[in-house]
């Protein structure tokens, strides 16, 4: 396997040069923002040559419908995950509410790492399209089936009522530079997950 095939190396085991662009674009993206992230700033922290960046990603835009891109495929891999590993939906559910707040303190730094990109992104007027309601559509759509096995009718106001409990405290979080709004957070939606 060489560099430029996705993947780790076959030489040194690290990963691809277009790997380590997209993970270390995901970093600076979730940390700095869009504006501030530069695709030299990426190149700098992946390691890779500036000259590089070019051959895989020919604008900014490129780089943030590959964050965004990486985001849905680690939302998809995280939720298969919980689906594997739970039998009920209320069992998924928390462990879903668990999975969000096992970063606690990284959204307490910089917000949650969705929810500040998909802002974000609203806020360029007149810029490419980047598919972030279908990344939060990932999120709704599975919480929806979730409750619907429980049963409910209103199973797509719940997923909805779900989400914005999670991205509302995360902003809270944020704001407020403390982790253990998030925590305490947790605690409630299982009260509520347990109370349906």
């Amino acid at each position: 396997m060489t560099d430029s095939d996705p993947g780790r190396t076959a030489a040194t085991g690290r990963p691809a040069k277009r790997e380590r662009l997209v993970a270390a674009a995901t970093q600076l993206l979730h940390e700095q923002g869009i504006e501030r992230t530069t695709l030299a700033g990426i190149a700098l922290a992946a390691d890779v040559p500036a000259g590089n960046v070019y051959y895989y990603f020919k604008t900014k835009d490129d780089v943030i419908a590959a964050v965004v891109d990486a985001h849905a495929q680690q939302v998809t891999t995280t939720l298969a995950v919980i689906d594997s590993h739970h039998r009920s939906p209320r069992g998924r559910l928390k462990a879903f509410v668990r999975e969000f707040t096992a970063q606690s303190e990284l959204v307490a730094q910089h917000g949650c790492p969705l929810g500040s990109l998909c802002s974000e992104i609203g806020k360029r007027v007149g810029q490419s399209d980047f598919a972030t309601a279908e990344l939060m559509s990932l999120l709704i759509e599975w919480a929806e089936r979730q409750f619907r096995s429980l049963g409910r009718h209103d199973a797509h106001d719940l997923a909805l009522d779900l989400i914005a409990a999670y991205e509302g405290t995360a902003l809270l979080a944020n704001t407020l530079r403390d982790p253990s709004v998030l925590s305490g957070a947790a605690r409630r939606l299982n009260h509520w997950i347990d109370s349906l």
